[in-house]
């Protein structure tokens, strides 16, 4: 009825224009919906190569969160896979691969496992997302220590190196203990000579230095911070490049003690292998826009990490610089195989 109307109304030609139009409309309205169109992210994983409770695990859950809440990824997990060196976390990556719902935890121990020989994997065979902030390591010795100040440590590890007992986590050669090794080789000492003690965890290592088991630690800040306040802990150096914010703002780096070291230690977040670009793109994008946000600013100044947010291009670099160096420090450490 509708029809026979419009044909009395505009004749034979306004019907074969109305149609023409009405096609045009919507070829436009599809063309406009494909161009604009992104790939839109499903159920994934974020794979933290640690177990819970630990700064990878507490860096992508909070990540996770805030991807969840800005309704950028409504429904990503955060998975735990610790052991094997990392191993482990990257073989369930590896199950995945060319699938931007399955990422991990991007971090420079990655490549200290890789040039170890520890593991048969390699980080540039990954797709490097984004880097977002860096870490530090300390040097703390108990309260009533006779090591009043870095000077007077650096001085006992020249005379005696192997004397001292110093507590890393969770690896031997890993980003920890280069974060304290880097720095006192700088300094002159036979850092392939040290002592170095391995624990599962930071606080484990925490709680057999106030036992008077170990005569330092090496620790990121977030392992520190209760034990300074208590006063229970001496914070002797810290590899950052100026002063960190309380309770820390006492504490000098090496830099300002004449060492011009700044160890630190880079976390972001890593694809799998053969990650289509299209995927990439709406993963940069989404970074990007929570590290914008004063809530991860936040996050970052509670747990004393400094924002360092780099795209892919520019992560690849910064990582192959690192790679670099880790590998001469390793080497100065006797681990690494001829």
């Amino acid at each position: 009825m509708s029809l026979n109307i419009r044909t009395r109304r505009f004749g034979k030609t306004g019907i074969c224009l109305f149609f023409v139009s009405a096609l045009m409309t919507a070829g436009a309205g599809h063309a406009q919906q494909t161009d604009t169109s992104k790939w839109q992210p499903g159920k994934g994983e974020f794979i933290v190569p640690a177990g819970p409770g630990g700064a990878l695990d507490t860096a992508a859950r909070m990540i996770s969160h805030l991807l969840q809440t800005k309704n950028l990824y409504p429904n990503l997990v955060v998975v735990n896979n610790p052991g094997g060196n990392m191993a482990i976390a990257l073989n369930a990556l590896d199950k995945h691969k060319g699938d931007g719902n399955y990422v991990m935890t991007s971090v420079s121990s990655l490549m200290n496992q890789e040039i170890l020989g520890k593991i048969q994997h390699k980080l540039s065979d990954y797709t490097e997302i984004a880097t977002l902030f860096d870490e530090y390591v300390a040097v703390a010795v108990r309260a009533d220590s006779p090591y009043k100040n870095i000077h007077d440590l650096i001085a006992k590890f020249k005379a005696s190196p192997g004397t001292l007992n110093v507590g890393v986590a969770t690896s031997i050669g890993n980003h920890i203990h280069v974060g304290i090794a880097s720095p006192l080789k700088k300094a002159g000492v036979d850092i392939s000579k040290m002592t170095v003690v391995p624990y599962k965890s930071s606080s484990e290592s925490m709680t057999a230095l106030q036992g008077g088991h170990l005569d330092v630690v090496a620790a990121t800040t977030p392992n520190l911070i209760g034990l300074l306040k208590s006063g229970a802990i001496r914070v002797l150096a810290i590899g950052a490049p100026d002063r960190l914010s309380s309770p820390f703002e006492n504490v000098p780096t090496w830099v300002e003690e004449g060492i011009d070291v700044v160890p630190s230690s880079a976390q972001g977040v890593l694809g799998p292998k053969d990650m289509p670009k299209e995927q990439l793109d709406v993963w940069v994008d989404m970074l990007a826009t929570i590290a914008a946000t004063e809530e991860w600013k936040a996050f970052l100044a509670k747990n004393h990490w400094r924002e360092h947010y780099l795209g892919p291009e520019d992560t690849r670099q910064y990582r192959a610089r690192e790679y670099k160096q880790i590998r001469t420090v390793l080497t100065d450490l006797g681990l690494v195989k001829k």
